[in-house]
């Protein structure tokens, strides 16, 4: 069972608030909801989103330099919420943390802070190049930026400090942590991951990529992490205190006539969504490698994906506006 829809502009991200409902974010500065409505979040494009730390709505940043909270629109709520402005500055990427109630955002090479139970609270810290993805860490008090060089780790409420930096060369691009906070992962310009256990920096080198590996989500409690860039889900083994170090990835769905362009994964469960070059969704308990076709038709490619912590719900965006959201049976 699936709903579809038909957006005018492309999907920059798809989430879910914390009653399974789908939340889209467009292109053209809107947010739609699963259940119907929208809300005019941003005057020009939606760059980057995250679920609210609340679980309800969804924290979009714009090529209008304005960071906003959107929820379902209702007689008591707005709509979207103002929670930061930066005229002439584009929002390029948002990061939230329902254990600290921080949200991050980034501008060029300077990352923001705010408190959503503290409207005065702000920190602001800048780095040497333009920053392409933030991440908190699981208990939302670290907060990673990949920049050129590497991944700049800074404690997300001290207003000075000296940033933690792991460093690899090259164009990092975006990153994730595992759950238990033990290892950072990113994904580089080149077709490769690199990767560090935090305790002591070691580097992990993860290749092999035949493209750009830009999506990555933990699964199975933090044993797994599968990521985009491959004619199907690289799956990465994280068990035990090496992580993935000398062990080989697996590849989970092989089509050698499409790619993978988006993953979501549930981080407590053995399941795993991709989103295909050519418009196709569908969702695996990688213990079994069963695959469940979720959107069996092609077309435009698959822009931003999201999957429920119970693993029953996928919903999917395109780049031609098209989006979905399906049942996973079984």
């Amino acid at each position: 069972m699936s709903h579809a829809f038909a957006f005018d502009a492309y999907v920059t991200a798809v989430t879910f608030d914390r009653e399974a409902k789908a939340i889209f974010a467009l292109g053209d500065g809107t947010v739609r909801f699963e259940d119907g409505g929208g809300v005019q979040a941003h005057d020009g494009a939606v760059l980057a989103a995250a679920p609210h730390p609340s679980g309800e709505g969804i924290v979009t940043g714009g090529d209008d330099g304005r960071v906003a909270w959107s929820r379902a629109p209702s007689a008591q709520e707005p709509g979207a919420q103002e929670i930061a402005s930066l005229p002439g500055k584009w929002i390029d990427a948002v990061a939230a943390s329902s254990a600290s109630g921080l949200v991050a955002f980034a501008t060029g090479r300077d990352i923001h802070v705010r408190d959503t139970a503290d409207p005065a609270f702000a920190r602001a810290f800048a780095h040497e190049r333009s920053v392409a993805d933030l991440a908190f860490e699981p208990k939302g008090r670290r907060l990673a930026a990949a920049t050129y060089g590497g991944v700049w780790l800074w404690y997300a409420r001290i207003e000075a400090q000296k940033p933690g930096k792991l460093a690899w060369a090259g164009s990092h691009v975006a990153c994730v942590w595992s759950p238990d906070g033990k290892f950072l992962i990113s994904a580089m310009q080149e077709n490769q991951l690199h990767g560090w256990r935090v305790a002591d920096e070691k580097n992990m080198r993860m290749g092999g990529y035949p493209a750009k590996p830009k999506s990555l989500a933990f699964l199975s409690k933090g044993n797994l992490m599968a990521t985009s860039g491959a004619n199907g889900v690289v799956v990465w083994p994280f068990a035990g205190a090496t992580g993935p170090m000398g062990k080989q990835a697996a590849e989970i769905g092989y089509d050698e006539a499409a790619m993978v362009t988006c993953v979501a994964a549930t981080p407590g469960l053995p399941w795993v969504a991709a989103g295909l070059d050519d418009g196709r969704v569908w969702a695996c308990d990688v213990t079994g490698q069963r695959i469940v076709p979720l959107k069996a038709e092609k077309g435009a490619a698959i822009t931003a994906l999201a999957i429920t912590p119970d693993a029953k719900r996928v919903a999917w965006g395109c780049e031609d506006g098209e989006a979905g959201v399906g049942e996973v049976e079984g």
